[in-house]
């Protein structure tokens, strides 16, 4: 009888650009999880615990990431477009070349990313490109 995979192993197995739609890791301990420029939609990181987590590449599209543990993460060349980060804690994360932004769904935008109350002390911002994100702090770099 083999043992079921953990939700960390599950994703680690996915292949590159794999999509992952729908799923709910909310409160999940992913602490030190390692993924393959998986895209993620509409999937739910509530109160996740990514800290260490190597998520490079990855796009989150419509994913709630509110209040998710993500210090000292490697975030480098992610996408995050229309994203709850609410409260999330990225200190010590490494954003460099990560793309935060919006996505297109008509008149007004309501696909904004919001990173309101979220902590960035002592992340890497290099080359962060922001564009349509409610509550980026002043100081903190990007282009928007």
């Amino acid at each position: 009888m083999t043992t079921p995979l953990t939700v960390r192993q599950r994703l680690a197995a996915l292949h590159s650009h794999a999509a992952v739609n729908g799923e709910d890791f909310t409160g999940q301990d992913l602490a030190s999880a390692r993924t393959a420029r998986l895209r993620f939609t509409r999937c739910s990181f509530i109160g996740a615990d990514l800290r260490h987590a190597t998520l490079d590449g990855c796009w989150f599209k419509f994913c709630d990431l509110s209040g998710a543990d993500l210090r000292g993460a490697s975030l480098r060349e992610v996408s995050l477009a229309g994203c709850d980060l609410r409260g999330a804690d990225l200190r010590d994360t490494d954003l460099t070349y990560a793309r935060l932004g919006s996505v297109s769904t008509g008149m007004p935008t309501f696909g904004l990313t919001d990173v309101t109350g979220a902590r960035f002390e002592g992340a890497s911002l290099r080359s962060v490109q922001v564009e349509g994100v409610i509550g980026w702090p002043p100081g903190h770099g990007g282009n928007g």
